[in-house]
């Protein structure tokens, strides 16, 4: 999503990390939530990406008893849309669908350029590494849909 800075649903995500929840989080701009504290938000990882192209998808996904539910959403996580605002979160129900979304965003999660690490020491770092291969989430989504457009032409 764009921004995290609801203190109900950062609550919520502290408490499903103290229980043993993982999380990850893709937050493009303001995130209030400190992912890496010891005890309290020691399974959440959150990386920003901020590229040429604007892009802040809010796709969340749930893994349920078993079962994957995802949905897509019109609101940030603020006070300023979950309170003031009439704002709405679907389903996607299509297998299709879905597997087209987490393939986005598994692309989004490998981005080795322009993601960082949002980080409890506040240094939010570049995420390099010992990648050979270097991953542009933006520049890679397009060759995605370029290759899926070429299959059906």
């Amino acid at each position: 999503m764009n921004s995290l800075q609801d203190p109900v649903m950062i609550k919520k995500l502290y408490e499903a990390s103290a229980a043993g929840v993982k999380i990850r989080l893709n937050i493009r701009g303001i995130c209030s939530l400190v992912p890496g504290l010891k005890n309290w938000s020691q399974n959440i990882k959150a990386i920003s990406i901020v590229d040429r192209y604007l892009e802040h998808t809010r796709i969340f996904v749930f893994h349920h008893a078993g079962k994957d539910l995802m949905y897509a959403s019109s609101a940030d996580w603020m006070v300023r849309n979950l309170s003031h605002r009439i704002e709405t979160a679907f389903p996607i129900l299509d297998e299709n669908i879905k597997n087209e979304l987490l393939d986005f965003l598994e692309i989004q999660w490998s981005d080795n350029v322009k993601s960082r690490f949002i980080h409890v020491r506040k240094n939010n770092q570049y995420r390099r590494g010992k990648h050979v291969l270097t991953v542009q989430a933006q520049i890679e989504t397009y060759y995605y849909y370029k290759r899926k457009e070429d299959k059906i032409a």
